[in-house]
């Protein structure tokens, strides 16, 4: 089984069920990307360091990334690309895995590709 992220969609003023809509758009992206799979986290498979930060809630995935080495950067440029069709919504991803968080929101798209290469290289291999 390959590595796992955890990941929270979030959306200033959206309600449940606008989130709930977006996870799922996002997770049809995310199906296409270099994963074995994308699920709704139980909540004994939320992280210990995302524990109170509402990663079981509505907006959450746990995505098990592939074998290949360029995994974590599949997943991480379907999300910036996902966010990048927005439409200028206040929205954003957290990701995390191994006690690292990355969030993904009002960033430049140079800023997040720095972002980017930078988790995906810690995460990668």
């Amino acid at each position: 089984m390959g590595r796992v992220l955890y990941l929270e969609v979030i959306e200033d003023d959206a309600d449940a069920e606008q989130v709930a809509a977006l996870v799922s758009y996002l997770r049809t992206e995310l199906l296409e990307a270099d994963v074995e799979g994308v699920a709704r986290p139980e909540n004994d498979e939320v992280p210990p360091s995302a524990r109170g930060t509402g990663i079981a809630e509505a907006g959450t995935l746990l995505v098990t990334l592939g074998q290949s080495a360029d995994a974590m950067r599949s997943v991480l440029t379907t999300i910036r690309n996902w966010l990048s069709r927005g439409a200028g919504a206040p929205r954003g991803v957290k990701v995390i895995i191994d006690g690292d968080t990355l969030e993904l929101s009002k960033a430049t798209a140079a800023q997040q590709e720095a972002l980017i290469a930078l988790f995906a290289s810690k995460h990668g291999g």
